[in-house]
């Protein structure tokens, strides 16, 4: 049996909580591995932490401007020679495009490093799969990315979220929400089959659990009837209904709603609201308004009705909440257009992953603050067709 397939047995047989511990152990016997280290990327994607037991015994280390970061960032493993002659190999721990963290791996040296890089980094894609599968019954990991502790909403918006990132052949899709550890009420959702990408993305009403519970009741609404086989306008429907059915029309919510046929780039597209879309095609930034509707819940049985849209191969769609664009500077100078197309077209060369991350640092600095007064939400689509 080779060490690849004994390494990846060892990760499949393993207890949700002792992943780590098989990690060590079969890279250890296998690879003559002489330490390894899981870090979870944090919640804020600025720090990699430490997976040990809380609390933590080790510091996190930076996403910027670190080896560990170096990997994360590039999802490529990065070899680092350190004066006393060992090798230590970051791999990204990825799943399906959704970036986890690092295993970092120290080996005997750079020959050890270079022989067995390919079979490390599918050993670190395995353990990527294992972790998403234990966090099903454990904690360990979830506790790992924060760096500090999350308010009761902000808990409650991490667990509706599907991931931060996805890749698949025709598009690749990058989602960031500040602050990370005390959220408001704004939210993203997808979901793909073989043949549609659906895409929501929501700016929230209010703050903190209240914020929490009304986005929890319409994402689940939306997700109940597109799992019902439902078009998108009758899913806003009963979404509608939902919401107003709890709250008649005291709180309600915004959103921006797209289907998209993968093999042709056409989109259905229904406008509940407030988020704005902005493309980038052929280096030019442009806005893209579609006619607006009533936001979900405001009143009784409003009907929606589905708009069309098309992607080109090539095409950035970026998707912001009024977090984003109405943020005021110090002087009160909103963030507004100019500057949204300016942090695209700066961020232009960089993976859909990465962006949201990216034009949130650039807002912060617009803003003159780190801690903002409303939630800020990126969503970044880079559309490369069939």
């Amino acid at each position: 049996m080779n060490r690849y397939v004994t390494a990846e047995r060892a990760l499949r047989t393993a207890a949700p909580h002792e992943l780590l511990d098989a990690v060590r152990r079969v890279l250890a016997e296998q690879y003559a591995a002489e330490s390894v280290e899981l870090f979870m990327a944090d919640y804020g994607l600025t720090v990699l932490q430490p997976v040990s037991v809380l609390p933590h015994t080790t510091e996190p280390v930076p996403v910027h401007n670190s080896p560990e970061g170096r990997a994360f960032g590039a999802q490529e493993p990065f070899v680092e020679c350190p004066p006393d002659g060992r090798a230590r190999v970051h791999l990204p721990v990825t799943v399906r495009g959704d970036r986890l963290g690092v295993l970092s791996v120290t080996l005997a040296d750079d020959a050890a490093a270079h022989t067995y890089l390919a079979e490390l980094a599918d050993v670190a894609e395995v353990l990527g799969h294992e972790v998403v599968v234990a966090e099903r019954d454990t904690d360990i990991y979830l506790q790992a990315r924060r760096k500090d502790r999350l308010t009761l909403a902000a808990e409650m918006q991490w667990q509706l979220l599907p991931g931060r990132s996805c890749v698949r052949p025709e598009y690749e899709l990058g989602a960031q929400l500040e602050p990370a550890y005390a959220i408001f009420g704004d939210n993203f959702d997808w979901s793909a089959t073989a043949d549609h990408l659906m895409l929501y993305v929501t700016n929230g009403m209010g703050e903190g659990i209240e914020a929490s519970l009304l986005t929890n009741l319409a994402i689940n609404a939306l997700r109940n009837a597109r799992r019902a086989g439902i078009p998108l306008a009758d899913q806003a429907a009963l979404a509608d209904q939902a919401v107003y059915a709890h709250y008649r029309g005291r709180r309600y919510l915004s959103m921006l709603m797209f289907d998209f046929e993968i093999a042709t780039g056409r989109a259905s597209v229904v406008d509940a609201g407030s988020p704005q879309l902005l493309r980038l095609r052929d280096g030019t930034v442009e806005r893209i308004t579609f006619d607006a509707q009533l936001p979900l819940g405001m009143f009784e049985e409003t009907d929606y009705v589905v708009q069309e849209f098309r992607v080109e191969p090539g095409d950035r769609l970026l998707f912001v909440s009024d977090g984003v664009y109405a943020a005021a500077s110090p002087r009160g100078e909103t963030y507004g257009a100019a500057a949204l197309t300016r942090a695209i077209q700066s961020t232009r060369l960089l993976p859909a992953a990465e962006v949201p991350r990216a034009v949130l640092r650039e807002l912060t600095g617009h803003r003159g603050r780190a801690v903002p007064d409303d939630d800020a939400l990126v969503v970044c689509l880079d559309w490369h067709g069939r």
